[in-house]
């Protein structure tokens, strides 16, 4: 299961980010930004669910965040793009880029675990 999850995360992610590009021509890594924001939502969302009582399986949990969680967010290409905007003299955008990430990130996630709360 989280194989099978891992390769759907994975496609996802390359969908999403070729979007994403498509329609943002810029320095900055708007597709790999929105994939791992939306990705920690996500993940947010999910344990949520899980922690909600029998909404989840374990076996489901785990194929949708490990799985397709994993396969959708990518820490190696955020570590690969900032290394390419320090080595291309792009100051403003890697701070912006690191920054942004992990705030944004750790808010995205708790916003999906509050989400779950409501419902």
């Amino acid at each position: 299961m989280i194989g099978t999850g891992g390769f759907l995360g994975s496609v996802s992610r390359f969908l999403t980010t070729r979007y994403v590009q498509a329609y943002t021509m810029s320095a900055f890594p708007y597709g790999t930004f929105v994939v791992n924001i939306v990705g920690c939502l996500l993940i947010g969302i999910f344990y949520g669910m899980s922690e909600k009582g029998n909404f989840l399986t374990p076996e489901w949990r785990m194929f949708l965040t490990v799985g397709f969680c994993g396969g959708f967010t990518t820490f190696s290409t955020f570590a690969s793009e900032n290394m390419d905007l320090l080595k291309a003299g792009n100051f403003l955008h890697f701070a912006l880029y690191a920054s942004l990430s992990v705030f944004l990130g750790l808010m995205a996630t708790y916003l999906g675990t509050m989400v779950t709360k409501v419902i």
